[in-house]
């Protein structure tokens, strides 16, 4: 496969690297983001909304650019260099990702992406771990409604959001593949609870409790939505190894110069020869997470759902663990520096560590790809 990039792709990075740099330059903004009642930018948001970067996976007949993997990598990379906090994982990769692949309202997407409304995927139950089909929450059917009863958990900007996908389960037991189906829900609903806090990384995101709370949109064919969650959030996924890579790239940069400005011993940090292989090390793991983020891109649109799963499963479990490894190197060459709140490298070893966790760890994901007897043959 040709990773080489168009002129297209080319100009979108050219694009999302500038409006990076000019909101979150100056590090003081970033703390003033998340200060914000939506803990984030609103203007922020906006100016994605104005370059298109909210419409990025809609079809053109929608104002879209009928964006693929590759275009999600490009943007999702140059936020993880940001350490952007704006709600596009939740809202463009996995509301719109639902949205637009059943019954939902034209204009409900059109308002997406013009960043009027913002979307929150609310799905992950305490009991579930990472299964996806380990669902407790119940819908029951009365009159022309459902009736929501459960409680769902790290509902990523939940707090805030304008509208919840809520999976529930119409049929069948908790763990059954089938039985599974999504409802578009006001949180303004009588019988909605959301408790919001900030996560480690400086986002945030809420606790969702439903006490008969009556959905009338049921989104798709009811029992039937298990493999379309599994679809969107391996693009979830594929995303965040790119946010990931991004992320590494600028703590490595950041460790370097560190290691080139502090001096001990009579010199710079840099002179050792023993720092000069760990910054290496750092180098040679942000080019294998890269290697796995075009592996991603790849088999995300792969037509066999298992080896898609399976593959998604072995990028993030690599990239998890480079991630960690290279986030911890850079704390310990930076050393009491490397994790206050005033500079830069423990943000991005926060960001690094949540990207790890979420949507399942490197445990979890070897797993899978071991009960799949390793990697799709994709020849």
């Amino acid at each position: 496969m040709d990773f080489t990039l168009t002129d297209e792709q080319r100009l979108l990075a050219d694009s999302v690297n500038r409006l990076v740099a000019d909101a979150y330059g100056d590090w003081e903004k970033r703390k003033t983001y998340s200060g914000n009642p939506r803990g984030y930018s609103p203007q922020t948001w906006q100016a994605m909304a104005d370059l298109g970067l909210l419409a990025l996976p809609l079809p053109a007949d929608l104002g879209g650019f009928d964006g693929t993997p590759v275009e999600t990598a490009i943007v999702a990379e140059a936020f993880g260099r940001g350490l952007v906090l704006e709600p596009f994982l939740p809202t463009v990769i996995l509301g719109l990702g639902l949205l637009r692949r059943t019954n939902a309202d034209p204009e409900l997407l059109t308002e997406v992406a013009s960043g009027t409304t913002t979307l929150a995927f609310a799905h992950q139950e305490r009991q579930a771990r990472h299964d996806l089909h380990d669902i407790a929450t119940t819908a029951i059917r009365d009159g022309d409604a459902y009736v929501l009863n459960g409680a769902k958990g790290i509902v990523l900007h939940g707090d805030s959001a304008d509208r919840l996908i809520v999976s529930a389960r119409t049929s069948d037991a908790r763990r059954d593949r089938h039985g599974i189906s999504l409802f578009l829900l006001d949180p303004a609903t009588p019988g909605v609870t959301r408790r919001g806090y900030p996560t480690q990384d400086g986002t945030r995101a809420a606790e969702v409790i439903l006490d008969n709370a009556r959905a009338t949109t049921l989104l798709g064919e009811p029992d039937t939505a298990l493999p379309l969650i599994e679809l969107v959030t391996d693009e979830a996924i594929a995303a965040l190894c790119a946010e990931a890579v991004g992320a590494m790239e600028t703590l490595r940069d950041l460790t370097v110069d560190y290691l080139k400005q502090r001096q001990q011993f009579g010199g710079p940090l840099a002179g050792f020869q023993a720092l000069q292989h760990r910054a290496a090390d750092m180098l040679v793991a942000t080019e294998q997470a890269r290697s796995m983020v075009y592996y991603a891109a790849m088999m995300v649109a792969h037509p066999d759902a298992a080896a898609r799963r399976t593959a998604l499963s072995a990028a993030k479990a690599l990239v998890g663990r480079l991630a960690d490894g290279l986030g911890k190197d850079a704390i310990q060459l930076h050393g009491g520096i490397g994790v206050t709140d005033e500079y830069k490298a423990g943000h991005y070893f926060k960001r690094l560590t949540i990207i790890a966790g979420l949507f399942g760890d490197v445990d979890h994901h070897l797993r899978q790809v071991v009960a799949a007897g390793g990697l799709p043959d994709v020849a």
